[in-house]
């Protein structure tokens, strides 16, 4: 249904929006393009003018994901020429891809955790219970039936054969620490920490500290909480997977520029200045999450994890082919830069994780 607020007994003869003047055959303002209509604003016409918006972006959306899909370095070369009305802006679209992204990617990603433990971290849960609790209960749970068909004898049996370290024969006294210069000590008082938390499962430094008989002082609170952290991740990985998830998108934004600006250095000499780098960097960010996308969906549908692999390896395609098409150069040249470029950005992304992980370690 077509607005009323068009027609032209509604029309003035100024702007309402930039107060620019305006003729009666003027539907549109033609300074800032905003409507020509004097008519009261009804529930009908901000019904229509809403959709209408929606509309619109849709089929830019529509537009622009078809030609980013299928047309690698196209739609950033039309952009950077001027063609920009059809398509919808870089950055807006790469903020909605990859908002729905991250909230698809944690949907699936939680769905595993309905799965069946393996039979490594059964063990890892029997190896958490404190010893002295531990004899007690494995007795209970004896000929208990697990999923998968494991065998939980087998695994009782397993950990209980494992070697148990004693904090005892690692024990160091807080006089002897303070006789050690500062690294010696801080590295003798985390394998202290690390193997009696394994013993005991304390996980208040207040505690810990008060049974080893050191100083409750920050820094022997602090390497307490690390050699405690380090044994909660490597028994449960997935702690750290998801902490590294939830920052993704930060970590993304910030190196979407650095990105852009290393791509920059790499065609210096072409007639393309750093934003419309950064509207590539924008388009080609966008797709990876599109095709991330498509195979998480496919993977979760079908219950497999290889149609995210084969995706992954297609991107990697499409980055050479969006490459060759947006900066117009041969094969061997495109193939080279695209080697290259692929080492600095894995390159920066451990740069990223480690950040991350120091971070994860140094606020928890």
């Amino acid at each position: 249904m077509k607005s009323e607020r068009s027609l032209t007994k509604y029309r003035g003869l100024i702007c309402l929006n930039c107060g620019h003047p305006l003729d009666i055959s003027d539907k549109y303002c033609t300074n800032c393009g905003q409507l020509n209509s004097t008519k009261k604003l009804s529930f009908n016409d901000f019904f229509l003018e809403f959709f209408a918006g929606i509309f619109s972006y849709d089929s830019r959306m529509r537009r622009t994901l078809s030609t980013l899909i299928f047309r690698p370095g196209k739609i950033s070369r039309d952009y950077i020429s001027g063609m920009r009305t059809r398509y919808a802006n870089p950055f807006r679209f790469f903020l909605s891809i990859s908002i729905i992204f991250f909230i698809v990617f944690s949907l699936t990603n939680n769905s595993f955790d309905f799965r069946a433990p393996s039979e490594e971290a059964i063990k890892q849960q029997i190896e958490q219970i404190p010893e002295k609790d531990r004899k007690e209960i494995l007795k209970n749970l004896e000929g208990t039936p697990l999923a998968n068909g494991y065998d939980l004898d087998s695994i009782i049996n397993n950990s209980a054969t494992k070697e148990i370290k004693n904090y005892q024969d690692h024990y160091i006294s807080q006089k002897q620490l303070d006789s050690l210069n500062f690294i010696n000590s801080s590295t003798k008082q985390i394998d202290l920490y690390t193997v009696f938390y394994e013993q005991t499962k304390i996980i208040e430094p207040l505690e810990a500290l008060d049974s080893l008989e050191h100083i409750n002082k920050f820094w022997n609170r602090y390497l307490y909480r690390k050699a405690v952290d380090t044994q909660i991740i490597k028994n449960n990985p997935r702690i750290f997977f998801d902490y590294l998830i939830s920052k993704s998108p930060f970590i993304i934004f910030f190196y979407l520029p650095v990105f852009a600006l290393i791509i920059w250095l790499f065609y210096f000499y072409k007639p393309i200045n750093y934003m419309e780098h950064l509207v590539f960097t924008f388009h080609v960010q966008s797709t990876f999450f599109v095709f991330v996308l498509i195979g998480l969906i496919v993977d979760l549908i079908f219950k497999t994890n290889v149609f995210t692999a084969i995706v992954l390896l297609l991107f990697l395609f499409y980055l050479y082919k969006a490459l060759r098409n947006f900066y117009k150069e041969g094969r061997f040249v495109t193939i080279v830069k695209f080697m290259a470029l692929n080492f600095i950005f894995l390159t920066l992304a451990v740069i990223a994780a480690i950040i991350s992980a120091l971070t994860f370690f140094a606020i928890r």
